[in-house]
């Protein structure tokens, strides 16, 4: 029986938060409170990130995850008003696929759990351990177009988003002439 650590009572504790953080997701009938709860769940991943050594893919979780897009979810949901929509039944497909995904989920855990040494999964072909600064340079240097492509495109996302939920004003004739509301 392996011992308990702080870092290994800190691990499940996070882990736990994180699965009763994700069914809360899935169980919860608001929109508001799903992508609230979806915000909370991928923070925990991110410091069990920290907890594991990788503090790069944790800041990024953070930042991308739980602050741009989380906080473009939440924009939607509230421009759009979900809470409005009525429930549609999933179509026939949609279980099938849904179990099939959820068993390859299953799978990877299950391998992950399994195998002996995780930190070789951190070693890149060189076999070194990659580093931030060498992540940094080859996103602003080697791939700096690709990236700022994919900027412009979540850009264009975002602004057709905002075109596609704008209501137009509609215009109401008062006997004396037209006003806008």
């Amino acid at each position: 029986m392996p011992q308990l650590t702080p870092q290994l009572i800190i691990f499940f504790t996070l882990a736990g938060i994180a699965v009763v953080t994700a069914l809360g997701v899935l169980l919860s009938r608001s929109a508001v409170y799903s992508a609230i709860l979806l915000v909370v769940n991928f923070t925990t991943v991110a410091f069990i990130y920290f907890i594991l050594g990788a503090p790069f893919i944790g800041l990024a979780q953070i930042t991308v995850y739980a602050g741009a897009i989380m906080v473009l979810f939440l924009f939607v949901i509230m421009m759009l008003g979900t809470e409005n929509i009525a429930q549609y039944e999933p179509i026939g497909f949609q279980r099938i696929v849904t179990v099939f995904v959820g068993l390859i989920v299953i799978a990877e855990a299950v391998f992950m759990f399994l195998i002996k040494d995780p930190s070789a999964l951190l070693v890149t072909a060189g076999g070194s351990v990659v580093e931030v600064e060498t992540i940094g340079m080859l996103l602003y240097q080697k791939y700096l177009l690709p990236f700022e492509i994919t900027s412009f495109i979540l850009l264009i996302a975002v602004v057709g988003a905002i075109v596609l939920t704008k209501q137009e004003k509609k215009k109401i004739s008062i006997s004396q002439g037209e006003a806008k509301l």
